[in-house]
């Protein structure tokens, strides 16, 4: 499903952008624009950006056979027959450019942006439930899906391309939708993709490591981060994560002028949270707001997720509503799909499958199992190909904490799964309980249900909502929830008294 365009609006560029310079023209008005040259048709802007693997320029010609009538880019091109807008930076200005040309959509929502290594997922999807239990339509843009307050479509990225989120988010003002919930990436923070939002606050779960293979070091990821308070409207909070390192690294290095608004378990906190029970069916927690307090049930399973609830409960309340709306809102909120997700086929042990694919993701996962479950903690887990390899050990290690960790494929893309196996056991200690090696995942899926007892708690982590797994350059149907699903039926008929059949 392709989001409805909205109204398109002229946009002078000189407008627009009053610092800019112009070649072969002393204004251009726009009324559409695309920074991917086969797109092109007659009358658009082509947006000239330098990727990260290919530089635009390669296609400005391709650009104005199409039609092309002029061109966004940093540096003017001789010998070109079409204006020239000249920007110091064409992403970001492209980005605002399609915002500018729906209308600036963002202005007309009250809009929450989330970033952070783990938990963006959770607290958009939470806070989107929070605000409808209270009658209030919000949309959405994540990993798992895309909204307009109507209708969904499965997501392409976590953070769309400029064009995409400014289409999305139009959609949402032409359906009367009043908030929205937005996933940032650290890559749609660096790389300005995000620069045509303005939010109402902003969010950031926690800062660990991720994406090294595109930020390099934790500086460099860290710096991106901090980019979302940039995206903050006039007076808007920065909600931060009291309990986490990462954070609080953060907020030092920001304008200290800058409203924040913390949330912890652990830590001083304006929005706090104590646990009183937890288990793998859920937990319940005392939720405090300034000085207003009250008692919290959820399913959500595991303190990481109380943590996001804290968040999502923050942005609500700054939203308007009351503590005891949120704690009604948050008792009938559920998980994402692949978040936490139970998979019961009636037997006798637990299963879950999770996203985490961060060595802190994954630790916080096991040792929450670890300390809900009375036999074994099974954990089936790999890395992806192609990405931060720096990573896999750390996997490794934080996958220790299981009592029998099997390491598989993940999406191994167009590496030798068997090295990126090699990669994550080199986090293993001789002294660790040694992990298992299957390279199918599959098999290696169905090797953790034979095995795992009555009490035992499977975990199956990574891929969480996805639906396929990527092998070469194959894109191949593969879920986990469906994999383990089947494979639990498959092994329950074998045998009238199997183990996996409930003991009577």
């Amino acid at each position: 499903m392709s989001p409805y365009p909205g109204t398109r609006v002229p946009v002078s560029l000189r407008r627009l952008f009053p610092r800019s310079s112009f070649v072969g023209c002393a204004d251009v008005r726009v009324s559409d624009a695309t920074d991917h040259s086969h797109e092109c048709h007659p009358g658009q802007l082509f947006a000239v950006i330098q990727g990260t693997q290919v530089d635009g320029v390669q296609f400005v010609g391709e650009a104005i056979a199409r039609g092309a009538t002029a061109l966004l880019l940093e540096q003017p091109l001789p010998d070109v027959s079409v204006p020239q807008c000249v920007v110091p930076n064409a992403r970001k200005a492209y980005a605002e450019l399609q915002a500018a040309l729906l209308g600036h959509p963002t202005r007309s929502l009250r809009l929450a942006a989330v970033t952070g290594t783990n938990g963006k997922t959770t607290v958009t999807w939470l806070l989107r439930s929070l605000l409808k239990s209270a009658g209030i339509r919000c949309g959405l843009l994540g990993t798992v899906e895309y909204d307009d307050g109507d209708e969904t479509a499965a997501s392409s990225l976590t953070t769309p391309s400029a064009g995409e989120s400014a289409r999305w988010l139009a959609r949402m003002v032409t359906r009367r939708t009043t908030h929205a919930a937005v996933e940032l990436s650290s890559h749609a923070l660096d790389q300005d993709r995000a620069a045509g939002i303005d939010a109402d606050a902003v969010v950031v779960t926690n800062i660990t490591q991720d994406h090294f293979d595109y930020h390099g070091d934790f500086e460099s990821y860290l710096s991106s981060k901090s980019r979302i308070v940039e995206r903050l409207k006039s007076g808007g909070p920065l909600i931060l994560n009291a309990d986490d390192e990462g954070c609080r690294q953060l907020h030092e290095r920001l304008d200290q002028s800058i409203p924040t608004v913390s949330f912890g378990i652990d830590s001083p906190a304006n929005i706090r949270a104590y646990v009183i029970e937890d288990s793998l069916a859920g937990c319940r927690f005392g939720l405090t707001i300034d000085e207003e307090q009250t008692t919290v049930s959820t399913s959500l399973v595991g303190k990481h997720n109380i943590s996001n609830c804290l968040a999502a409960a923050a942005i609500a309340h700054r939203f308007g509503m009351t503590i005891e709306q949120i704690a009604v809102g948050l008792e009938s909120a559920t998980a994402p799909p692949g978040r936490m997700e139970r998979i019961d086929r009636g037997q006798p042990f637990d299963v879950f499958v999770d996203y985490a694919h961060t060595d802190d993701a994954l630790a916080r996962c096991l040792a929450c199992c670890k300390t809900l479950t009375t036999g074994r903690v099974i954990c089936v887990f790999g890395a992806g190909g192609d990405r931060d390899r720096s990573k896999r050990p750390l996997l490794g290690k934080a996958a220790t904490l299981a009592d029998l960790a099997i390491v598989t494929n993940d999406n191994p893309r167009t590496e030798n799964p068997e090295r990126i196996l090699e990669e994550i056991l080199s986090g293993f200690r001789k002294s660790d309980q040694q992990p298992v090696a299957i390279v199918d995942r599959a098999a290696a899926i169905r090797y953790a249900l034979e095995i795992a007892q009555p009490r035992d708690c499977v975990i199956v982590a990574g891929k969480g909502h996805e639906t396929t797994q990527t092998i070469g350059t194959r894109r191949l149907p593969f879920d986990d929830r469906d994999v383990v699903a089947n494979t639990l039926d498959a092994l329950g008929s074998n045998d009238s008294t199997t183990r996996l059949k409930m003991p009577a």
